[in-house]
């Protein structure tokens, strides 16, 4: 396989990643000149995973039937022209449908460039593959707010939305530079109907069912990420209530892990080709919980700022491990649906866990959910270990004894 492929597409992803950084932040300051509200803000925060809990259910049913780089094409012009449609919405609530349907494209988007990735890279180079996405990915949540930031004081959030909208539009005509690995596969969505989905549904349960092994660590990775997502709600009131950190301060502990992931996915690359993929989830994931721990018994700024770096240093192995693991265990027939389904049940358990977590926060005390909800991460983290690291043989997919449609 040659190098260029994997380049354009890293160089797509990139694009993607430094415009949605862009994005958020000039949203987010659009709506609170809108509305002059810290909740409207928040609302945009709901938005997604709504978007997720709306589309992942019948999405993998229409991703694994698609051509995915036709798809990938699609969704990225798609969502380019609806963002830049955004600076001429003057009403919240059109604006917020508006954002609800861009944020509908990119829950179809992450798997459909997940199945895509799988086709393309080859089985032995994809570990490393993941380990410069994660480094491209850290690169983004440095460069975007920087460039936002830049953007602000030459011109207006507006403008950062345009260069969103041209970074989406980019990636796209990038995509469309990459091989068709599949060609003409739309014959299967002639006559897509509920019949289908829950037939899909039927193939995804089976599936799990002959695959434990690889299920279960899937559902317990996917719950590290629902409790980190749930103590992050928080994490800026930890911060400042709890911690007494000023905004600037909380500021430079938010640089502290963008430079703490961005180290970890350099460290990640050099590593890549000499550790097994289930070795990168289950110690990254121990050290991930564990930087939670530190943070969650911190009294100040250091020991806050050790936690973070700790947590984010290790995310990188553990997600490039994860990522790994998949695209080596699940079949790319259905693996749009499978991701789907499991990024649906995903979303449900964080939205019930973020709800949980704040109404703690309200009713006993912000630093008592937070212990408690690192607490239960490391539980989480120390039964991934033991599974996925006792089982002397890992169950593969090299053939799947189930009917795949």
């Amino acid at each position: 396989m040659r190098w260029k492929d994997p380049f354009l597409l890293l160089m797509g992803i990139g694009l993607s990643n430094v415009g949605a950084w862009i994005f958020l932040i000039a949203l987010n300051l659009i709506v609170l000149d809108e509305a002059g509200s810290a909740l409207a803000v928040g609302i945009l925060y709901v938005l997604k995973p709504l978007a997720v809990l709306f589309t992942n259910a019948w999405a993998g049913s229409l991703i694994d039937r698609l051509n995915k780089r036709r798809l990938m094409v699609f969704l990225d012009v798609f969502r380019a022209i609806l963002v830049a449609v955004l600076p001429f919405i003057s009403s919240l609530p059109l604006m917020y449908a508006v954002v609800f349907v861009i944020n509908m494209g990119s829950a179809v988007f992450y798997p459909a460039s997940m199945t895509y990735m799988t086709k393309l890279i080859p089985r032995e180079k994809r570990q490393r593959f993941n380990a410069l996405r994660s480094l491209v990915g850290s690169g983004a949540f440095i460069v975007g707010p920087a460039i936002a930031g830049l953007l602000f004081i030459m011109g207006t959030p507006a403008t950062a939305i345009y260069l969103n909208g041209a970074a989406l539009f980019l990636s796209g005509l990038v995509t469309l530079l990459l091989p068709d690995v599949e060609g003409d596969t739309l014959a299967g969505t002639r006559k897509f109907d509920i019949g289908i989905i829950k037939a899909d549904w039927k193939v995804v349960r089976s599936f799990s069912r002959h695959y434990t092994y690889v299920m279960v660590i899937y559902l317990l990775f996917s719950s590290i990420i629902v409790m980190t997502a749930a103590v992050d709600s928080v994490e800026a009131a930890f911060s400042k209530e709890v911690l007494g950190l000023s905004n600037s301060t909380y500021g430079y502990l938010v640089s502290i892990a963008g430079a703490g992931y961005l180290l970890g996915a350099l460290v990640n690359t050099v590593i890549a080709d000499k550790a097994r993929d289930v070795h990168l989830i289950a110690f990254g994931s121990v050290m991930v919980s564990a930087g939670y721990i530190v943070y969650s018994v911190s009294g100040g700024f250091l020991a806050s700022a050790i936690g973070f770096s700790l947590l984010s240093f290790s995310l990188a192995f553990a997600q490039t491990g994860f990522e790994t693991f998949i695209q080596k265990s699940i079949p790319v027939e259905v693996m749009g649906r499978v991701s789907s389904v499991y990024g649906w049940l995903e979303g449900v358990l964080v939205i019930a866990a973020t709800i949980l977590i704040g109404a703690g926060a309200q009713l006993v005390s912000i630093r008592g959910v937070v212990i408690v909800g690192s607490i239960v991460m490391m539980s989480v983290t120390v039964l991934l270990f033991v599974y996925s690291i006792g089982r002397t043989e890992v169950k593969t997919v090299e053939k799947n004894p189930i009917e795949i449609r």
